[in-house]
């Protein structure tokens, strides 16, 4: 009997979701470029319906027809090489996926190159991690629709399932699956980032303890904030490390990493003019953490305030903590779904923000009860520009904003770098205003480049010598 899928790339990701989707009865043929991961996974495991192959032509006949190939490389030009070696051994009709953290538009690249030459390929956005992908991911497919059809059995089968829903949902045409996680992850860096910047409110200017925070984000775990991000921190606030006894995260070198999604969401943003500006911040924060050597010295050499810690009402401002982190989450996914709608509209996509909304709750990282609110919002009205304009987050920002107002202030009266909570101040208070300086921008560009300027009394464009 042939293979029902083949899994081609036995990393982490791609050896979790082959396992995945033999625990979901596939029959499953395996395949890495290199034999030794190939005979890990065999080593390691043991399925009745798993079969390995070390040739590439035996790993496609293997397969039923339409032929089904999954793939897991590493993004870039091996997804291309890749690629150049299973075309010669396909028929027309047969489908490629590739689930990496590929670039969108090395996806739409790929998907119109091989709808030429007849074969069908998915960008497949997935997001969960090593876990997600063997218990159950958040997936982003991507491509010809009748083609999806043929693959949605299987991939909603090893998605994540909340209230029985799959978390898995046909995106639109071309890479947007890809394009769905790309900003899905510029996202989850401004969750993360606004997370620790309450942490470190708590911690510097309220004075709470590592434990303390802990309770205090274990507490807000059962709120409207609850979610996978603060669950995973108070965790990871409880832990000691064995050989110093110190709090686990006071021994971890403050220099963020990253594998470059940010920044792709940051640039679509500047390339599609969308001011993502909370995401960004996020982005640059981790840069800032980098320059660790020069922070320190930076430290010993530049002036700020001097404040003492601990000296205000705790319980207050713990409240005003949370309130202030709820409304920037606020601010960040608003930004975060603004994109996907400016993207669609430029595009063409046509995409279901409710139904990203709902895919996105489980299986993924930043999966969080707010996002049935966030769905809920664009059912109710699929064509409002932006989520603080709905009658639900437009409330919650009233409440909210002050609270946020006040965690900016006091952090930036005592010193305290509060990048993505300021963004999102700063975007609040820009969005709401109905009258900017851009005037006079724009008289600026005028007088030094005559690059003329709209009134607001006559229609047309004008040139003032200056």
């Amino acid at each position: 009997m042939k293979n029902t899928i083949g899994v081609y790339g036995l990393g982490v990701m791609g050896a979790n979701l082959a396992k995945n989707m033999l625990h979901n009865g596939e029959r499953v043929a395996i395949f890495n470029y290199t034999r030794d991961l190939t005979d890990a996974f065999m080593d390691g495991y043991s399925h009745p319906e798993v079969s390995p192959y070390f040739e590439l032509e035996s790993f496609i006949d293997s397969l039923e027809k339409p032929r089904k190939i999954f793939i897991m490389v590493t993004a870039g030009p091996i997804v291309d090489s890749v690629i150049q070696s299973l075309v010669p051994l396909l028929d027309p009709g047969d489908i490629i996926m590739d689930g990496g953290n590929s670039d969108f538009h090395n996806s739409n690249r790929r998907y119109q190159q091989l709808e030429e030459q007849g074969i069908h390929f998915i960008s497949v956005g997935v997001s969960g991690g090593a876990e997600g992908a063997l218990h159950g991911p958040a997936l982003m497919p991507s491509g010809n629709p009748n083609a999806y059809q043929q693959v949605a059995p299987i991939l909603e089968k090893i998605a994540a399932k909340v209230d029985g829903k799959p978390c898995c949902t046909y995106i639109g045409p071309e890479g947007s699956g890809h394009y769905v996680k790309m900003v899905h992850n510029g996202i989850e860096y401004a969750d993360m980032q606004l997370i620790t910047e309450a942490y470190l409110f708590l911690r510097k200017i309220l004075g709470l303890t590592v434990q303390e925070i802990a309770t205090v984000f274990q507490s807000w775990d059962e709120t409207e904030l609850k979610s996978y991000l603060m669950e995973i921190t108070a965790e990871i606030l409880t832990k000691v490390d064995e050989e110093t006894g110190k709090p686990m995260v006071d021994v971890i070198l403050d220099k963020a990493g990253q594998k470059g999604t940010g920044k792709w969401t940051s640039q679509d943003a500047l390339d599609r003019g969308v001011p993502s500006s909370i995401l960004t911040e996020s982005v640059f924060a981790r840069y800032l953490s980098s320059l660790k050597e020069e922070r320190i010295y930076a430290e010993k050499h530049l002036n700020g305030p001097k404040f003492e810690a601990g000296a205000l009402d705790k319980e207050a401002w713990i409240q005003f903590v949370k309130k202030a982190l709820y409304m920037g989450k606020i601010c960040a996914y608003a930004q975060g779904f603004y994109q996907y709608k400016s993207a669609s509209s430029q595009k063409g996509w046509e995409l279901d923000l409710g139904e990203i909304a709902l895919i996105f709750r489980g299986g993924c990282i930043i999966r969080a009860d707010f996002l049935n609110d966030i769905s809920d919002a664009y059912r109710e009205n699929p064509e409002v520009t932006n989520l603080l304009l709905t009658p639900f987050f437009m409330e919650r920002a009233n409440q909210f904003e002050s609270s946020l107002r006040k965690i900016v202030i006091k952090g930036f009266e005592n010193g305290l770098s509060l990048p993505c909570f300021s963004a999102a101040l700063s975007f609040y208070d820009g969005y709401r205003s109905s009258e900017s300086g851009a005037n006079l921008i724009q008289a600026q560009r005028d007088y030094f480049g005559a690059h003329t300027y709209e009134r607001i009394d006559q229609e047309g464009t004008f040139h003032t010598e200056w």
